[in-house]
């Protein structure tokens, strides 16, 4: 029977790890979109398919244990199921998605999925996982206890797609499954029944291959060592494999603004086209490459298995601070940009520890921050060796990234222990067996991912890029004649509008040592922390690009050491940098959040500062 006055809703429903998602992407693939929901940051996937003239549109929830729910996701998930989420269609059909390698997780689930009476499918995945394990597992029989038909399916290979793609075309396939359990059932009685289900319909040994690599991987010794391997990988690829590409794409932009520089007329709309509008869109573009491998480095080692025995691993060091083992990989992808780290928190499934997560990842030493850190340890830090071995430059520099590490980790416990306090989510660790991942998954994933990034942040970024352009090309300053272009660019800056704010609010910077050129910096820094150099440039008339040196040197006269420390300092802790700001915004759901991080890190800064400029001083 083919349903065609109205398009098919089936909502696809299984338990963590499950296959769940490797599936849909194989039935769905590019056909996709994410659901954004005020407040909600862990996002269900819709998608459709065409099959003959029909269309059909599938719902994938994040994975949930049962319908008791512990955590964001869970709740979300169970909300849609319950038609609580007025913007999603009401769930008509449901796919329920069965491990076979974990049964009975899944099989409890269902046992919440059977009281709902909604016509239900069974999809059985892993079956390839259970032959490996010379396992048997009786489906007819397990079609037969449940009271719905039973597809076993093994996504990343195409095994089975084309039955269930049959079976979601046809809704007289879906029927309304047996009780496997009575009403009242509490948790234990539920589970006796679902091993009572298992003993009858699965034969399977025990997982050697997994508990061989766990030996070796959760070892007391070994398993930190390879934890280490990992994390040296993890830094490399996001430090310097990402930044040929990021070079590409900076070129390319730097390019296209030459280009059009060279071609189009003098102009007001020269000037907003390849000041404001590319140089805007480069700003978001530039963190695409860094995005994508992140992504791919955290999704490769959660289908794999490994991302949980890491989380593990270091959870007790995490504990000391109030957080947990899962938020060491958002803080980590922070180093390279506090943008993917932040949307790596999703990976949290307690929302208190998510979003002290989000709240610290913005200390995080970032690679923007490196272009002021080496500009100005150059300048003004001696280039002496101390103790015979370490460069004094190189101490000061490290020392930065640790201050901003111990630093972030302090205030997540004073998070915790504040805005962020009271029951805690059991820390509950899964370790699913060792899986080669689904590369077409994957690249769904990561596409999906990337082009959400380019789509909501890209926008805010672009705007405020706008703006902040305006403010520096607005009122046209009145330049000399013979003025080389450098200099005109530092005249025009200085009577724009940002060089009167900057002189404006340069007596709140003064006790830190800026003058009103360090306070343009500042603020032109809240587009990336990089523009700090090329604002610096400016403002001494040097050419950044063409002689580095140069600026140094001027920089070296005319910056007192104290003022350069208290500049750093600054940047250690100053949320300086509107994307970050975005993204905060868009992982919480309110400006409210953004706001707070922008506050807390600026007194942070400001009064760390102010400080370290007083006792350089003194000393």
């Amino acid at each position: 029977m083919h349903d065609s006055i109205h398009p098919h809703h089936i909502t696809f429903v299984g338990t963590p790890n499950c296959g769940k998602t490797t599936l849909f992407n194989a039935l769905t693939g590019l056909h996709q979109k994410v659901g954004n929901f005020p407040g909600i940051t862990v996002e269900p996937v819709i998608g459709k398919i065409q099959i003959q003239h029909s269309t059909v549109h599938l719902i994938d929830l994040p994975g949930i244990y049962s319908f008791l729910p512990k955590s964001v996701d869970e709740q979300l998930s169970v909300d849609i199921i319950h038609n609580k989420i007025s913007d999603l269609p009401k769930t008509e059909y449901i796919v329920a998605v069965l491990d076979g390698s974990s049964l009975e997780k899944s099989l409890f689930l269902f046992s919440f999925i059977a009281e709902l009476g909604l016509p239900t499918i069974a999809v059985l995945t892993m079956v390839d996982e259970i032959k490996a394990r010379n396992g048997i597992l009786d489906d007819i029989t397990l079609e037969t206890i449940l009271g719905v038909p039973v597809i076993p399916v093994v996504g990343k290979k195409g095994i089975g797609l084309q039955d269930l793609r049959d079976s979601l075309h046809q809704t007289d396939k879906f029927l309304v499954p047996n009780t496997i359990v009575q009403a009242s059932a509490n948790i234990e009685q539920r589970h006796t029944a679902v091993r009572e289900i298992i003993s009858q319909v699965l034969t399977i040994r025990e997982d050697k291959i997994t508990e061989k690599l766990d030996s070796f991987i959760l070892h007391p010794i070994g398993g930190p060592v390879i934890f280490l391997i990992v994390l040296g990988l993890f830094f490399q690829s996001i430090f310097t494999w990402a930044e040929p590409l990021m070079s590409g794409i900076e070129s390319l932009f730097s390019y296209t603004q030459d280009y059009l520089r060279s071609t189009l007329p003098d102009s007001l709309l020269r000037d907003f086209i390849t000041d404001g509008v590319i140089a805007g869109v480069g700003s978001v573009i530039v963190f695409l490459p860094q995005i994508i491998l992140l992504n791919i480095i955290i999704v490769f080692l959660e289908d794999c298995g490994y991302l949980s025995r890491a989380a593990f691993l270091i959870d007790r060091i995490m504990g000391i601070f109030g957080l947990q083992g899962r938020s060491f990989i958002p803080l980590l992808g922070s180093y390279a940009c506090a943008i993917p780290g932040i949307m790596s928190a999703r990976i949290i499934p307690s929302e208190k520890d998510r979003m002290a997560t989000i709240m610290i990842a913005p200390l995080m030493t970032c690679s923007a921050r490196l272009p002021v850190y080496t500009l100005l340890i150059a300048a003004c830090i001696p280039s002496i060796i101390v103790g015979g071995i370490f460069s004094l430059q190189a101490i000061v520099l490290a020392g930065l990234y640790f201050l901003a590490a111990i630093s972030g980790l302090c205030i997540a416990l004073v998070f915790k222990k504040t805005l962020f306090r009271g029951a805690t989510l059991p820390f509950l660790l899964e370790f699913p067996p060792y899986r080669v991942p689904s590369l077409p998954s994957l690249l769904i994933i990561v596409w999906n991912r990337s082009k959400e990034f380019i789509k909501n942040a890209g926008s805010i970024i672009l705007l405020f890029s706008i703006i902040l352009w305006a403010l520096t090309e607005f009122p046209k300053a009145e330049i000399p004649t013979g003025m080389t272009s450098l200099q005109a660019e530092r005249i025009q800056l200085e009577q724009s509008y940002a060089g009167t704010i900057g002189k404006t609010l340069q007596p709140i910077f003064q006790p830190l040592g800026f003058d009103w050129k360090l306070t343009i910096g500042v603020i032109g820094s809240f587009a990336a922390r990089e523009v700090f150099v090329s604002v610096m440039g400016q403002l001494y008339s040097a050419d950044v690009s063409d002689s580095d040196a140069q600026l140094r040197t001027i920089l070296q006269q005319t910056i007192p050491f104290a003022t350069a420390i208290s500049v750093m300092l600054f940047y250690v802790y100053a949320l300086q940098c509107i994307s970050t700001i975005a993204i905060i915004k868009k992982e919480t759901g309110s400006w409210k959040w953004s706001m707070i991080a922008f506050a807390y890190t600026f007194m942070l800064a400001y009064s760390t500062a102010l400080i370290g400029y007083n006792l350089v001083k003194l000393i």
